[in-house]
């Protein structure tokens, strides 16, 4: 099950760690992307069918059709976390080549939201100190590393979680004869 753990992680985290390295890279002058959540909560989606494959393909082959929620559910979190691994080194290697200061960047993008919204004195002078708190929290590995992984581990939960409920019917997507 290890082999099967590693092998599918490697595969979804490849496919939601590239595209989040080449966005990370093609920030233009550290400018956000205004749909970059979306396609980034997109990609973990689809980088997490590796999860429901390889439920249903240890469910249809060594478990001899049939698989019980926990083990199913196990394999699906062991998956998203050797994904979230992969997430969290393709986050920290954009980050890294392409040299901006995304705590900054996000910092300034929401204060100038709230700006926007029409929050004004003392509320707003209070949310840039939090916006400054976090960019200061931002710049500690110890913390940073953690909230990158996350962001895309609960997607991992809930896909194991749907995937384990729905393979543990063996007649849901039998097996080929």
């Amino acid at each position: 099950m290890l082999k099967t753990i590693l092998g599918y992680g490697t595969i979804a985290g490849l496919v939601a760690g590239v595209p989040l390295t080449v966005m990370t890279l093609s920030m233009s002058g550290g400018q956000m992307m205004e749909w970059g959540m979306l396609v980034g909560y997109a990609t973990m989606l689809l980088a997490f069918t590796t999860i429901f494959i390889a439920i249903k393909q240890r469910r249809d082959g060594p478990c001899g059709g049939t698989i019980r929620f926990w083990p199913a559910f196990g394999l699906g979190l062991g998956i998203a976390f050797v994904a979230g691994l992969f997430y969290v080194a393709a986050w920290e290697i954009g980050s890294g080549l392409s040299g901006s200061d995304f705590a900054a960047t996000y910092a300034d993008a929401m204060i100038a939201q709230r700006k926007a919204a029409g929050v004004s004195g003392q509320a707003l002078a209070r949310y840039a100190a939090e916006m400054a708190d976090f960019r200061r929290s931002y710049a500690n590995p110890l913390w940073r590393l953690p909230m990158t992984f996350a962001e895309i581990f609960p997607v991992g939960v809930l896909v194991s979680l749907v995937a384990a409920a729905l393979l543990r019917n063996s007649r849901f997507l039998p097996a080929r004869t």
